[in-house]
């Protein structure tokens, strides 16, 4: 085994099992959530079919990392990190928005403004700008949570009109958004990188705003190269980027973006190999340390003995 598909476990105290298109989630006794970042890819809200060698490792330390960073700002999910593909948390209630703060005109916003939109998610956009160009400010544009098919973009009047959140939930979450944003892109400066544009996902606990999921990973984030990102632009060419949407470009590219009919096109081991190199790229790159490779060999039972061994030395004390 040189990946990790999927995992099917029954922990001490499991209530339940989710399977998302990236982590399989594990419930606990209504109280912890283990989750495994499995080395699946998905683009265009479909998992494509070939996973990405060690992608899953990265995604989870990376998002450990930089929750155990900004635990002072926001409160979050996290217990432990008892396996280089596991973290281990608080379950909360999820709030079904995702926030979404753009620093810069790229990926989606970038095809809405493409194709003549002047405003997202009640944001409204200044004319003259070209793809890649920066924001006079960081906007936030949330996305309602699709169980199925593509998640939608809303506006925070919206949420309020539509009772999905109250005032004073969505003055926390546009503080903690701006909050984290900032300390992500002073560490992303710090590595020669830019913090594009990001997703936070939040939940409640004991009746408090709380971050969950991961942060500033490659599949939430778009990063581009500080050193070169002025000379670029100026010759109006492709940002050098660390991001899952080199995926999307790809498949864009070959004919796919997710919609009814279309094929997902072959994935070669060359191609393979390329993502799995980017991850770890981004992975050196953000952090500064040396991406360790874990071994895949035995994986299923070793993953197990670590995430059972936690919970029975914790369980009882969370």
């Amino acid at each position: 085994m040189d990946s990790l598909v999927s995992t099917n476990f029954y922990f001490r105290g499991q209530k339940d099992f989710y399977r998302g298109k990236v982590r399989d989630v594990y419930n606990i006794e209504d109280n912890l959530l283990v989750m495994i970042a499995t080395d699946r890819i998905s683009a265009f809200d479909n998992v494509l079919p070939h996973p990405i060698p060690y992608k899953g490792q990265v995604l989870n330390q990376i998002a450990s990392s930089f929750l155990d960073e900004t635990a002072d700002l926001v409160p979050n999910w996290k217990i432990a990190e008892p396996d280089p593909h596991v973290t281990i948390g608080y379950l909360c209630e999820p709030i079904p928005v995702e926030i979404v703060v753009r620093g810069y005109l790229a990926g989606h916003s970038w095809r809405i403004y493409r194709d003549g939109g002047r405003e997202i998610c009640g944001e409204k956009l200044p004319e003259g700008l070209k793809e890649n160009d920066r924001l006079p400010k960081p906007i936030i544009t949330p996305t309602t949570k699709a169980k199925s098919g593509h998640d939608t973009d809303i506006s925070f009047a919206e949420l309020y009109d539509q009772k999905v959140l109250k005032k004073r939930q969505i003055d926390q979450l546009v503080q903690y958004a701006h909050s984290l944003f900032e300390a992500g892109s002073n560490k992303a400066e710090s590595r020669n990188l830019i913090l594009v544009d990001t997703k936070y996902e939040f939940g409640i606990r004991n009746e408090n705003i709380t971050l969950i999921d991961e942060i500033h990973t490659p599949d939430s984030s778009r990063y581009f190269y500080r050193d070169t990102y002025e000379e670029i632009q100026n010759k109006d060419q492709q940002q050098r980027q660390l991001s899952k949407e080199f995926v999307r470009k790809w498949l864009i590219d070959n004919g796919f973006q997710g919609n009814p009919g279309e094929l997902i096109p072959e994935m070669t081991p060359e191609f393979i190999d390329s993502v799995s190199g980017r991850y770890i790229e981004l992975y050196e790159q953000i952090t500064g340390k040396s991406f360790v490779k874990r071994d895949y060999h035995n994986i299923m039972n070793v993953i197990e003995e670590h995430v059972s061994t936690f919970i029975s030395r914790n369980l009882q004390g969370i």
